[in-house]
């Protein structure tokens, strides 16, 4: 987006929550504090995600306010002010003049002086829409300064008296993408398909899982963006490990590798997971587990379809794994006993996926009032159903050490389910045809 629009984005979404709390409601977003690493290193920096959502703003020690029908200015940002020696360390910052200018709020105020100016903002305001408990240190200050108006209460200072959970609005609007959300998760697909596409090429034998991971960071840092999430890369019986970091086991010809990894783009994540035989083709043990989850997969995604509930995806990739793994032999059948004792559940003990968006792992409920809730044109779930085998599993032996999953990042519209990842092979002959290219 250029950054009119981006503008304009973020905007539209404050008022799109304040329409939704009302004109005696106060909205207060902290950002996501820095972490020390070790002494004076910090881990990398990443936003909250609610105040990424809400204004761009991507740095540290700030505090949105939201404050509806405020004559002076209803977005207030808290934040740092320029410091020409600390840049010099640290990098350039917005500043207030920044904060109003790029960034499009009505008003800017030093993060410092916070103490100062937000019991006054609070005074007079119903309701406190807050993450209660996700900051302990900032959820005491908060309080610290709704005590303060409590304490004027006797002069006519009149202090919130409910403190509302900001979750159950401001995420329900982020489970529903905007066309420029979309816009930034299919890149965000793009960079993750051409960075598996080179981990791929690095499946080779004698290669360690640490190096697949080399070529997929870099392959999203020199696409301007950076893992969602620690890459899985499980060589061998690792791949049954569901989150197996990369380590420094050998692929080795005639084992699968599976790499799960996602590139963030401008704050939005991709979720692919794919396996690939090392040597470059599958013998029949594997081809017949990864058609089974192919076939599970397509049954998922049929399902990711508006007025459809949540669950009918996972529903239908386990109907899809239990009938195969009967018939391999791999549990007892017959299919109806299977599915009702849920005897997949060793080979398959995980749902088929979950909400994606500004987290890999995003916001939404996945039940109302105790119900699966139906799915929406503009909701973005993965779709993962796998196998995994154990190396010491209690089957025919050339069953054993294979684990398998394939994932994709799926788009729920009115016209049916786009695959924002649809551009990475998935066939089983796709893929051998490109390792052997």
């Amino acid at each position: 987006m250029s950054l009119p629009a981006a503008l304009r984005e973020h905007a539209r979404r404050r008022r799109q929550l304040m329409r939704l709390i009302g004109p005696d409601a106060i909205v207060v977003v902290p950002a996501a504090p820095e972490r020390v690493r070790s002494h004076d290193t910090f881990h990398p920096y990443r936003q909250d995600s609610d105040l990424l959502y809400l204004t761009g703003f991507p740095e540290p020690e700030a505090v949105l306010v939201l404050v509806p029908g405020r004559a002076a200015g209803e977005c207030i940002l808290f934040c740092r002010e320029r410091d020409p020696e600390r840049e010099r360390w640290d990098g350039p910052r917005a500043g207030l003049e920044g904060a109003v200018d790029r960034y499009g709020m009505d008003d800017a105020y030093p993060v410092g002086d916070i103490d100062d100016i937000l019991p006054g903002l609070i005074e007079g305001r119903a309701r406190i829409h807050y993450h209660l408990g996700r900051d302990p240190e900032f959820d005491q200050r908060l309080l610290g300064w709704v005590n303060r108006v409590r304490a004027q209460s006797r002069r006519g200072a009149v202090p919130p008296n409910e403190m509302a959970t900001l979750g159950t609005l401001l995420h329900e609007l982020r489970l529903v993408k905007s066309r420029a959300e979309l816009k930034l998760m299919r890149e965000a697909a793009r960079i993750t398909v051409a960075a598996h596409r080179r981990a791929w090429q690095a499946s080779r034998p004698g290669r360690r899982e640490y190096q697949v991971e080399a070529e997929l960071q870099a392959a999203f840092r020199g696409n301007d963006a950076v893992a969602a999430y620690l890459p899985i890369v499980g060589a061998g019986a690792n791949a049954c490990v569901l989150h197996h970091p990369a380590g420094d086991a050998e692929l080795r010809r005639g084992e699968l590798v599976l790499v799960d990894a996602g590139a963030e783009y401008r704050g939005y994540a991709a979720d692919v997971t794919r396996t690939v035989p090392v040597g470059g083709r599958f013998n029949r043990a594997q081809r017949s587990l990864y058609d089974l989850v192919l076939d599970a997969q397509r049954a998922a995604i049929d399902e990711a379809r508006p007025g459809r509930p949540f669950d009918a995806m996972h529903q239908a990739a386990v109907r899809v794994l239990t009938d195969g793994l009967v018939r391999l032999g791999l549990v007892e059948g017959p299919l109806a006993s299977a599915l009702r004792e849920r005897r997949h559940l060793p080979f398959y003990p995980h749902k088929t996926g979950h909400w994606l968006g500004l987290d890999v792992h995003d916001v939404g409920d996945y039940r109302i009032d105790g119900h699966w809730r139906e799915l929406e044109p503009g909701m973005v779930c993965t779709v993962e159903p796998g196998l995994y085998i154990a190396a010491d599993a209690p089957v025919d032996p050339k069953w054993r050490g294979i684990g398998i999953r394939i994932e994709d990042d799926v788009h729920v519209t009115a016209d049916g389910p786009e695959v924002l990842s649809a551009a990475l092979p998935v066939e089983a002959a796709e893929i051998e045809a490109e390792l052997a290219g």
